[in-house]
C-alpha cells in the first residue's frame, strides 16, 4: 500500500515554465547566444546550476556559473512577484488535500531552488501539507540522477516500496525509474516535448487520481 507520495514541483503543482523560459530568454539574450527549444526542452528537470553547466559546455560564455544562476534568479524573482495570472494546476490542490486529509506522506522533489520553492509554497499555503521539502541545488546532479528521489523516499516513514513520484518530465520521470521508485506521468499541456514512455502510469488529469486509487498501486 502506498504510503508516501513525492511531488515534483514545476509543470506538476504549478506552472512557473513560462516565467522560467522568460528568465532564462532574457539571459540568452544578454548573453548574446541562441538557444533551440529542442535544446531548451532538454533541460526540463535540471537545476539551473546544470544548466548553466551545460550551456558553457554549447557556447562561449565567460561569466561563471555561480554569477549566471544569480543574474538567473533575479529576473525570475522580479517576473515571479509580478505575475498575477499564476495559479496551482488544476485539480492538484484537491489531490494534495484528499491524499494529505488521508494520512498520506507528502514530500515535495524538486530541481527548483529553495528560494523558488519558498515562494510558491508561500504564495499558496502548501507547507502545511508537506512534510518534507527536497531542492536540487542540494545535489550535484540533476535528474535524471536519481539522488534526489532515493533521499526524497529516504525521508519517508515507510519503506521506498510503499512510495510514488508524480512527475511530468524526461529527465524525472528517468531519475525516478532509475532510484526504483513507482512513477505516474503527468500529461500536461505545460510540459512539451517531454518522453513519459517510462511511467508506470501516465495521466492527463489529476481529476483520475484520488487516496483509494492510488494507495492500492504497487
Amino acid at each position: 500500500m502506498i504510503k508516501t507520495v513525492i511531488f515534483d514541483m514545476d509543470g506538476v503543482i504549478v506552472d512557473t515554465e513560462p516565467v522560467h523560459y522568460y528568465a532564462y530568454h532574457e539571459q540568452f539574450k544578454e548573453l548574446g547566444i541562441e538557444v533551440t527549444d529542442e535544446m531548451y526542452a532538454s533541460f526540463t528537470g535540471f537545476s539551473t546550476r546544470n544548466t548553466f553547466q551545460r550551456l558553457k559546455q554549447s557556447f562561449v560564455i565567460s561569466h561563471e556559473v555561480e554569477d549566471l544562476i544569480q543574474r538567473k534568479r533575479a529576473i525570475f524573482n522580479d517576473a515571479f512577484d509580478t505575475k498575477e495570472d499564476l495559479y496551482l494546476l488544476d485539480g492538484v490542490e484537491d489531490l494534495i488535500k484528499d491524499l494529505h486529509g488521508n494520512g498520506i506522506q507528502l514530500i515535495l522533489a524538486s530541481s527548483a531552488s529553495k528560494v523558488t520553492i519558498a515562494r510558491v509554497f508561500n504564495r499558496f499555503n502548501l507547507h502545511q501539507y508537506f512534510t518534507d521539502i527536497v531542492s536540487g541545488e542540494d545535489f550535484p546532479q540533476s535528474k535524471p540522477d536519481p539522488a534526489i528521489f532515493l533521499h526524497a523516499a529516504s525521508l519517508s516513514t515507510a519503506p521506498k516500496e510503499n512510495c510514488i513520484v508524480i512527475e511530468d518530465s524526461t529527465n524525472g520521470i528517468k531519475a525516478a525509474n532509475a532510484a526504483g521508485i513507482f512513477c505516474i506521468g503527468y500529461d500536461s499541456e505545460h510540459s512539451k516535448m517531454q518522453d513519459l514512455s517510462l511511467a508506470d502510469l501516465v495521466i492527463k488529469h489529476f481529476s483520475e487520481l484520488n487516496f483509494k486509487n492510488i494507495a492500492q498501486l504497487q
